[in-house]
């Protein structure tokens, strides 16, 4: 049986740099974000948006990600109900995804919000990527080209790192790549020695 781990972070922490390091190891990554802007261009999950943000939020018949984030980084309840139509969807495209690697011990699920969502619930394995916060804070102003201001609301959105840390079985301390990267190879021994002796 194959088995989740869990991938996670607060935004910045390059968690995605972490999953495409384990994908260079050969272990399967599924990248929730993909997999949302993925299914977003289905014609019913469209529509459920249409229906619950408005035309306004669309040109022509392409989504606006820039006004749909807008809208739900600053409001809990409008984030919620974005969520409430793509979780279900994502779902369902990752178990689509785990049947093409069956014959794999492990596959990566990396989501920035696996606590928030309750996806976490599913996992075998969590690991939490982690950073210190100013970091974060340049690593997404460089990325995004936003401001400082708004990487924070996205932020508070979020779990806090202690928090995260609780729930988890690992985590990845991603201030120094290479460090980082020697944790990715020692975590995936200790997940192939468990595996051996189950």
């Amino acid at each position: 049986m194959t088995k989740v781990i869990g991938l996670t972070g607060g935004i910045g922490s390059g968690k995605t740099t972490i999953a495409n390091y384990f994908a260079s190891l050969g272990v399967p990554v599924y990248i929730a974000d993909d997999g949302a802007k993925r299914v977003m261009q289905s014609a019913l999950i469209i529509d459920q948006v249409k229906n619950t943000f408005g035309r306004d939020i669309f040109d022509g018949e392409v989504l606006n990600r820039a006004k749909l984030a807008q809208i739900v980084f600053n409001d809990k309840e409008q984030l919620a109900k974005l969520n409430a139509i793509v979780h279900p969807a994502v779902k369902q495209d990752f178990e689509l995804w785990v049947q093409e690697y069956k014959s794999f011990d492990y596959v990566i699920y990396e989501a920035a919000i696996l606590f928030e969502s309750g996806r976490y619930k599913e996992c075998d394995v969590i690991i939490t990527v982690t950073a210190p916060e100013e970091v974060r804070i340049e690593r997404v102003i460089q990325r995004d080209k936003t401001t400082r201001e708004q990487v924070l609301s996205r932020m508070k959105m979020q779990w806090n790192d202690e928090k995260r840390i609780s729930k988890s079985n690992f985590v990845i301390n991603n201030d120094n790549l290479k460090i980082a990267k020697e944790e990715v190879v020692k975590i995936l021994k200790i997940l192939n020695i468990k595996q051996n002796q189950s």
